[in-house]
């Protein structure tokens, strides 16, 4: 994170719960239990993942006073939640489809080269006094991160119940993308 300039009190608030959440997040995702299926693994990294979306936005809330972005993080978060909720549910089930050696090898690459790049891009995202930019510019490569790796997904034989749940993230989080970097335009 950009530590060049002075920060309010507000955006080192902010960003102190920013840096909890986001290690958080990266540790749930990189030490996941994985396992011979490729839908369980999605879903034990996805998890934290939409976890730290949650607790992201929760934490915009406290300090942002820009209403169209407390909407989508008011958005966001029972968006999230219920998508946890339905993987969760299914789990079991998605654990019962198992994939050969070969694809979860290129599957497991694939999603580690999305993650370490979410990371990269979350962890050095411009900071500044607006705490309502950096939301966005903390939360668009999370996002981007979200389609990718079910995009990814979808490349194999996979659980079906997961399938409309994969469709679902990649919908929702690119109009959301969209509208992030509307706001971005309009911040300035």
């Amino acid at each position: 994170m950009n530590k060049s300039c002075n920060f309010s009190n507000v955006t080192n608030d902010y960003l102190a719960a920013y840096e909890c959440i986001l290690r958080d997040m990266m540790d749930g995702m990189t030490h996941a239990d994985l396992s011979d299926s490729i839908s369980h693994n999605f879903i034990t990294q996805m998890i934290p993942h939409h976890q730290g979306a949650i607790e992201m936005s929760r934490n915009i809330l406290r300090y942002t006073t820009n209403i169209p972005l407390q909407n989508l993080a008011l958005q966001i978060i029972p968006e999230q939640t219920k998508s946890i909720s339905c993987m969760r549910s299914i789990l079991r089930k998605c654990e019962a489809v198992h994939n050969c050696k070969q694809d979860l090898y290129r599957y497991q690459t694939r999603t580690r080269q999305i993650m370490q790049t979410m990371f990269c891009e979350m962890k050095c995202a411009c900071t500044t006094n607006c705490v309502s930019g950096n939301f966005v510019r903390q939360m668009i490569p999370h996002h981007c991160a979200a389609i990718a790796m079910s995009e990814n997904t979808l490349r194999y034989c996979i659980c079906p119940e997961l399938i409309p749940i994969l469709d679902c993230i990649i919908r929702s989080q690119r109009m959301e993308v969209q509208k992030m970097q509307c706001m971005l335009r309009c911040m300035g």
